[in-house]
């Protein structure tokens, strides 16, 4: 068991966000972040084709496949670790994806309200 755990923005053990495709900063399915995650890869997403469109227009191109990196390219309906900016962006814009709560990291909070979060929570 781990004696420190990462915890969820609902204050529980954070659970597994997806690991096909693996995501997380780290690659462990996890959205567990670090002083090297710079972009604070932590909201658990189900993305959305609305959300992939937008993304890729803001200049992150999530859907389309980049083997050199081991990333499949996403599609709707695939849950990734979103960094917490582009979340809120996303969200002020009105098309912020649907959140699993129990695998979106609590710093997630220092960029979007829990009730924000609550509101485009995956049911």
């Amino acid at each position: 068991m781990n004696p420190n755990p990462d915890r969820n923005v609902l204050g529980t053990e954070l659970e597994i966000c997806c690991t096909s495709p693996m995501t997380g900063f780290f690659r462990t399915g996890v959205c567990a972040t670090g002083p090297q995650d710079r972009g604070t890869h932590v909201v658990c997403a189900r993305v959305t084709a609305e959300f992939l469109t937008y993304t890729k227009a803001q200049g992150n191109d999530l859907s389309t496949p980049v083997p050199a990196a081991n990333f499949p390219g996403l599609k709707p309906g695939d849950k990734w670790c979103l960094c917490a900016s582009r979340w809120k962006q996303a969200l002020d814009d009105g098309v912020a994806p649907p959140v699993d709560l129990a695998a979106t990291h609590s710093s997630a909070l220092k960029f979007v309200s829990l009730a924000d979060l609550q509101q485009h929570a995956i049911s």
